[in-house]
């Protein structure tokens, strides 16, 4: 029998750090007041694919209900979040979550996340918080070598604001801004009839580096109050991860919005031995406006699975066996339960005596069971 495609089976050591690391992710969230919620896994597809949201509903795994609704497995955990806490009273500011995502857009179709939410909180103070958070997981974890990526949706946003551009051609630009295609960025602009646009734009495309790059945009969009306003923002919160020890800080000012909710500050977070993303996030106030709330929101969730791949493997203790039959596997429960720092495994039958470090076995001894060493 086979699987079908991005779906796979786990054994050994991937799930141990998938379960270790789900752990640590509860107790640093927990000691950082974030309260736990869960969603259905079955949600309406409604929910991520309305004009607020977003989303494509052909990257979701669907059907159709009896009533002839179409239903999804979660695509995306912040619109379901969104959905479940919009009528939370707004004391309640921190959530964490933990759960399967499902689309066809990736590699696997599975993917397994553990996230945060912060709502009705001051805005530098929501983005603090996420960002820390994910700097205290990282340290918890014994993940050292990490960088943290900062960019606004607003840059983009108000470049292209004077200019008139159809639906289409927005979405094809976003993708090629995206995608780091100054070419495809060229001839988008210039067949749009928004020919001077197409050097701020391709210029901004190289925009990424280290905080020096905010100087220079500084700089040069020395009389645009709402893009230095930008950058300032983005520099204050690099102020804030250097000085909780955070050396690895790049900045991308052509970065995009890759879902249509985020309206903000955009972060990611790469592993540098291979450059995977392990964590992505941002501001999406707008969001809530489908609930008719003027709030702000922003999170940020992690791929479990990418950490699991580098976390190290967790040190193997003591693995022992006792050998025991019917009549004696009570006594050597007994005896295992005595042995709380090792792995203890009992069998009728030894077949791979080099699994273990020591065996044990079950004797009569002056008409009484036991356990001795082999």
């Amino acid at each position: 029998m086979f699987l079908p495609a991005g779906s796979q089976d786990e054994t050994g050591v991937q799930i141990s750090n998938r379960l270790r690391a789900s752990e640590i992710f509860r107790q640093v969230t927990k000691k950082r007041n974030f309260q736990q919620i869960s969603t259905p896994v079955v949600e309406y597809a409604q929910t991520f694919t309305n004009e607020v949201a977003g989303m494509d509903l052909h990257s979701m795994l669907k059907w159709f209900n009896g009533e002839g609704e179409i239903e999804v497995l979660r695509p995306d955990w912040t619109a379901a979040i969104a959905r479940a806490i919009a009528g939370q009273h707004p004391s309640k500011q921190k959530w964490s979550y933990q759960g399967s995502v499902f689309r066809f857009d990736k590699e696997d179709t599975e993917s397994r996340q553990a996230g945060i939410e912060i709502v009705h909180a001051d805005r530098f103070f929501g983005e603090a918080e996420s960002l820390l958070t994910a700097v205290a997981y990282f340290k918890h974890l014994n993940i050292e070598d990490y960088v943290i990526e900062l960019g606004h949706t607003g840059i983009f946003d108000a470049l292209i604001a004077p200019f008139t551009f159809s639906k289409q051609e927005e979405e094809e630009l976003l993708k090629a801004m995206h995608d780091k295609r100054s070419d495809l960025v060229e001839e988008i602009v210039v067949k749009a009839g928004n020919a001077e646009l197409a050097k701020p734009l391709m210029a901004l495309i190289d925009a990424y580096g280290t905080r020096d790059i905010i100087e220079q945009y500084r700089r040069r969009w020395s009389d645009r109050d709402d893009l230095t306003e930008i950058l300032t923002h983005i520099d204050k919160l690099i102020d804030l991860l250097e000085a909780s020890g955070v050396t690895e800080v790049i900045v991308d000012l052509g970065r995009v919005k890759n879902l249509p909710y985020y309206d903000g500050i955009m972060f990611r977070g790469f592993l540098t031995n291979d450059g995977s993303t392990c964590f992505s996030g941002g501001r999406y106030d707008r969001l809530y406006k489908q609930f008719e709330l003027t709030t702000s929101a922003v999170g940020l969730a992690f791929d479990v699975d990418v950490l699991a791949t580098h976390m190290a493997a967790e040190k193997e203790p003591e693995k022992i066996c006792i050998i025991a039959s019917p009549e004696t596997h009570a006594i050597a429960e007994e005896f295992r339960m005595e042995m709380e720092e090792q792995v203890v495994d009992i069998q009728y039958e030894l077949k791979n005596q080099t699994s273990y470090h020591t065996i044990y076995q079950v004797v009569v001894e002056n008409s009484q069971y036991k356990v001795v060493e082999k």
